[in-house]
């Protein structure tokens, strides 16, 4: 029997490997900051198990969590998730277990907000509240590479190495609570001006200890992490890296570091990178369809790691040119998919895939 050229999977739903991880398509959910804690403690909640749990039924294959804080003082906002007590890893396994029993696999953003924590999340019911949380409202001392704040917002405190110490450290130790919460993958969050890309962007590291000064020093907090995190997290497991590209101005972080930064992180066993760009300090970025795919293709070029690019791919069609270019491995899908959490399952119908294993079975008399 000859097959039906409609039953033949295209790259973007055919199933795919990370590591030892088997996914079902290369469709990644972008970790997208909710700042739903309404109770400020750190816990996921039901927002939380529906947002990531729809997408889970929608046909992704692999979600990532909102940057999920490795401590108290590393969250964005009071109202971001954590990973840094057991009350939270029971919440997580809730949310865990429940998109991978819909066939998703699903990660953990660990992250630690730097200098830019301790801010008012933008969304309407703060009634346009902006800038850094005064500690009489929730809010907490944020912390960066130097007391240079982002502007806008307060001055942070500068970490002393012993404190850069017990970053690595809540970083391990979120990563072995991540494990007990069953996630199938950490990503971490180097990305966005958060913390570890404030230490690699020379635009706002200007220490001159072994943490500063060169390439080496700036890169050295990254290194240290995903050194650290590679040891805790089980053999197999994915370990992926959320980086930016470029800060978008001269004399910043740019690809040429990216690509000396993503080489010396597959020596240390990262398994993937996700590739962002901007938010160091404040750029003009020219945002547009895909504006982010070229360094995700560079970066492709300069490694032999898998790696996911990010930024306006909005359209199937697209996300699979993507893929036929050979610009990336994995497709991240961030905004599209707040508007349509079934995004993979309209991908499936739109480039003739048929895969009714997209859809949980009291859904599929609404397939396309």
């Amino acid at each position: 029997m000859v097959p039906d050229p409609a039953d033949a999977p295209r790259a973007l739903l055919a199933p795919a490997r990370l590591g030892a991880l088997e996914i079902r398509n290369r469709i990644w959910l972008a970790p997208m900051c909710q700042y739903m804690v309404e109770e400020q403690d750190g816990i996921p909640t039901d927002w939380h198990l529906v947002h990531l749990g729809a997408r889970a039924t929608g046909g992704f294959g692999l979600i990532i969590t909102e940057a999920t804080a490795v401590s108290a003082d590393g969250r964005i906002s009071p109202q971001d998730t954590g990973l840094w007590n057991h009350a939270q890893v029971a919440a997580w396994r809730r949310i865990t277990g429940f998109c991978q029993d819909q066939g998703a696999r699903i990660a953990v953003q660990l992250a630690h907000a730097g200098r830019k924590a301790s801010t008012w999340p933008a969304l309407p019911r703060f009634r346009g509240r902006r800038g850094t949380v005064p500690e009489f409202a929730a809010g907490w001392r944020a912390v960066g590479p130097t007391s240079d704040p982002f502007p806008g917002l307060d001055a942070p405190d500068a970490l002393s190495p012993a404190d850069i110490a017990g970053v690595v450290e809540d970083f391990v130790a979120a990563t072995r609570r991540a494990e007990e919460a069953g996630f199938d993958a950490v990503e971490l969050h180097f990305a966005h001006g958060y913390l570890v890309h404030e230490f690699l962007s020379p635009l706002v590291n200007t220490r001159t200890d072994d943490y500063g000064g060169d390439g080496p020093g700036r890169r050295r907090l990254a290194l240290e992490i995903a050194a650290a995190v590679r040891e805790q997290w089980p053999a197999g497991r994915p370990l992926i890296v959320r980086l930016s590209a470029t800060d978008w101005i001269d004399g910043g972080w740019d690809i040429e570091q990216s690509v000396e930064l993503a080489r010396e992180l597959e020596g240390v066993g990262v398994d993937a990178l996700h590739v962002s760009t901007g938010g160091a300090v404040i750029a003009d970025i020219a945002v547009g369809p895909e504006y982010q795919v070229g360094f995700a293709r560079t970066l492709r070029d300069a490694v032999t790691m898998p790696v996911a690019a990010v930024g306006l791919i909005t359209e199937p069609t697209g996300a699979q040119a993507v893929l036929d270019r050979g610009d990336a491995d994995f497709v991240a899908v961030g905004r599209a998919a707040l508007r349509e959490p079934g995004w993979p399952q309209r991908a499936a119908h739109e480039l003739g895939v048929r895969d009714a294993a997209l859809y949980p079975s009291a859904y599929r008399r609404g397939s396309w």
